[in-house]
């Protein structure tokens, strides 16, 4: 058990959720004492010989687990075996970490009577804070409705793993953009300017904006100007001046940007410089258009690449891709109805919609894939689309990028605000983690667009429904 009554320090139950959502999950809560219930080892040990995607996170946090208290008694692991030395820096836990055999709970400490594991495993944090008070017991828990019949039974402190939470609200979600009030020009105190080519590039202080960072967009209200931050010192930013009429004339596959958004998506996805590009915004906004056009042209007209991979998460295709009859590009059209909808536009004036959609996908060798057989695989010299992301854990994106091998360009697009996921927010959502993580990174370009072009219907629709 934990260090009996020490108000210094808190008692953290998890659920089974929390080792899913980060394996290593236990080993996050410095001084703090862990407890792991026996209910979360029998759903781990379920989970774990299962076809679906999380089976190989339950396995590693099971020996994870297991190479801390390999060597400890019984007793031991009821009392709490010490995880200092598991970890580095600031953030290393010193802390213990104890099992609770809450099967053998006698009936008078329960508040739940009910066999159900989500109730079990409240009895044990509900138990902990009778034992322990008035130390502070926290169970930890993505699951919503077990946080609210946690409180409603009395239990005084209920959280989500925060742990991984690079921001604290969406708003302060990086942009990819800054717009600067009034002229941009008349806000410069100094400035040098040199030609490269036919690029010009303006040195500017740094204290213009102190939290530039490399690939940010800059613009201003009188739409004037338009430049892209190139490189940073400690003292100067680097912007190359991309010109506003200039940014707004750019196009691909016969499309042209209806708004800046798109403008600045559309310059960093043409960009063979950026690896990655992360296109956020609502439905509507042009996200998966733009992305499949710049493919397109990248791909059909510049040579560039050498095909163009498509994918995308749903909690069906996470879990298995099915038993119906076809091949899996068969199985997964269905779920990537976007990307031939998106085709279908592309290719709407032509004589032959149809014909001409079949010949591009031969041409472009555009392929549908499942995430499920993303993992083990080296993608070169290719563009790999990635819808939906917003419904992928970050250790689930980590899996798709480290997939990319030379020459190859990720484009990752998703709505923050359509998160099917049972167990993610936006502000836990991987593309939340990539868009925070990778914004400092020189190979990736981050553009939220935040403009609905698909109708005045859905513009209507996404402001007032």
């Amino acid at each position: 058990m934990p260090r009996k009554n020490s108000t210094e320090t808190k008692i953290y139950v998890l659920d089974t959720n929390i080792l899913l959502h980060e394996p290593h999950a236990f080993l996050s809560f410095k001084e703090h004492d862990v407890v792991i219930p026996m209910t979360v080892l029998e759903e781990l040990d379920y989970i774990k010989d299962s076809k679906k995607d999380v089976a190989r996170d339950a396995r590693v946090s099971i020996r994870a687990m297991e190479d801390l208290l390999h060597d400890a008694t019984p007793e031991d692991m009821l009392a709490g075996v010490s995880m200092e030395g598991l970890g580095a820096g600031q953030t290393a836990p010193t802390g213990s970490l104890s099992i609770f055999a809450d099967l053998n709970m006698v009936e008078a400490q329960q508040v739940f009577t009910s066999n159900e594991n989500d109730n079990r495993i409240i009895n044990v944090a509900l138990h902990l804070q009778k034992t322990f008070a008035p130390q502070k017991v926290v169970l930890v828990t993505k699951d919503l409705n077990m946080r609210l019949k946690a409180k409603g039974a009395g239990l005084a402190h209920v959280e989500d793993y925060r742990t991984d939470q690079l921001i604290t609200d969406i708003k302060y979600l990086s942009r990819g953009f800054h717009t600067f009030e009034g002229n941009f020009w008349d806000s410069v105190k100094s400035v040098d300017s040199r030609s490269e080519g036919r690029d010009t590039i303006h040195t500017i202080p740094k204290s213009m904006l102190p939290e530039a960072y490399v690939n940010e967009f800059l613009l201003d209200e009188t739409k004037q100007f338009a430049g892209l931050v190139e490189e940073i010192t400690d003292d100067h930013l680097e912007v190359l001046d991309l010109g506003y009429e200039r940014l707004m004339g750019r196009h691909a596959w016969g499309i042209t940007p209806k708004n800046i958004g798109q403008a600045m998506a559309l310059h960093a996805l043409l960009d063979p410089h950026i690896d990655m590009v992360i296109l956020t915004g609502p439905a509507g906004s042009g996200k998966t258009l733009l992305a499949l056009a710049a493919a397109l042209e990248m791909v059909v007209e510049r040579n560039m690449y050498d095909k163009i991979i498509v994918t995308r998460s749903t909690p069906e295709i996470a879990e298995s891709i099915g038993f119906l009859p076809g091949t899996e590009e068969e199985k997964m059209l269905p779920w990537l109805a976007a990307i031939t909808d998106s085709l279908e536009v592309l290719h709407k004036h032509d004589e032959n919609t149809k014909g001409s959609m079949n010949y591009i996908m031969e041409k472009a060798n555009i392929q549908y894939k499942s995430v499920n057989f993303m993992r083990g695989r080296s993608i070169q010299n290719a563009i790999v689309i990635l819808d939906e992301s917003q419904n992928l854990t970050a250790s689930q994106l980590k899996t798709i990028i480290t997939r990319c091998g030379e020459g190859t360009k990720l484009i990752v697009g998703g709505n923050l605000a359509q998160i099917d996921s049972n167990y993610l927010s936006a502000v836990t959502s991987g593309l939340t983690y990539l868009v925070e993580k990778f914004k400092d990174f020189s190979g990736s370009a981050t553009i939220n667009l935040d403009g609905v072009v698909r109708s005045r219907l859905a513009s209507f629709a996404e402001e007032n429904l």
